[in-house]
């Protein structure tokens, strides 16, 4: 049997995790549980994490990080914004369309936390990490479609997040798909009309400083 890297360990856990809280609930997520999700000794949750608090701010991370590559990869140059936008909110919305139970789960954590003080900073990483990927979303879609925002583009991300959370609640709700498309019609109009045309003949060095802070 091949012997896994502490790395390669954490991220099992961490899929593993996803998995059962997606199926089953939070509180059915015990060490014990997703370590039998992954086919691990007890020991090796131990090993891996110091806690379980622990392993849900990296299942977190995990769970934004594959949302920030899907919506970046849905980005094409010289694609009009308000076409980019919704690319990138069609992208988003497959993958909660996938694996439901994920962003269910996610609603979860995120409430545990708000009512568990040792996670008091799990909210606002949350948040922060959705807010940080639509940042780097509308610059890159601006830079690619010659555009600039007309407001600070962190407020139009936490913007979009708040139209982003209403779009997955309501399709948990009641699945309907082509409400939840044209919902994602209407957001993406209502964020391009914050956009105008741009007076940089190429990505200005804000823009590009902003970009690279936001992939570093």
């Amino acid at each position: 049997m091949t012997r896994l890297s502490s790395e390669e360990r954490r991220a099992a856990l961490v899929r593993a995790a996803v998995r059962v809280i997606a199926r089953s609930g939070l509180a059915s997520a015990t060490t014990r549980a997703i370590v039998a999700e992954a086919r691990m000794p007890l020991a090796s949750f131990h090993y891996a994490f110091r806690s379980r608090d622990e392993m849900i701010r990296e299942l977190v991370a995990f769970v934004v990080g594959g949302e920030q590559f899907a919506i970046l990869a849905s980005l094409r140059p010289g694609v009009d914004i308000r076409s980019a936008i919704r690319a990138g909110v069609q992208a988003y919305f497959d993958l909660v369309a996938s694996e439901p139970g994920r962003e269910q789960a996610m609603f979860e954590l995120l409430h545990y936390a708000l009512r568990t003080p040792e996670l008091a900073d799990l909210p606002p990483f949350q948040y922060g990490s959705y807010r940080r990927v639509v940042v780097e979303a509308l610059l890159a879609g601006a830079a690619h479609g010659g555009v600039e925002w007309s407001i600070p583009v962190d407020d139009l991300a936490r913007l979009a997040v708040a139209l982003t959370d209403g779009l997955t609640l309501g399709w948990l709700a009641d699945r309907d798909d082509a409400a939840a498309d044209r919902l994602m019609d209407s957001m993406a109009d209502a964020l391009a009309a914050f956009a105008r045309p741009s007076t940089e003949t190429a990505p200005s060095a804000s823009t590009a400083a902003r970009l690279e802070e936001h992939r570093s």
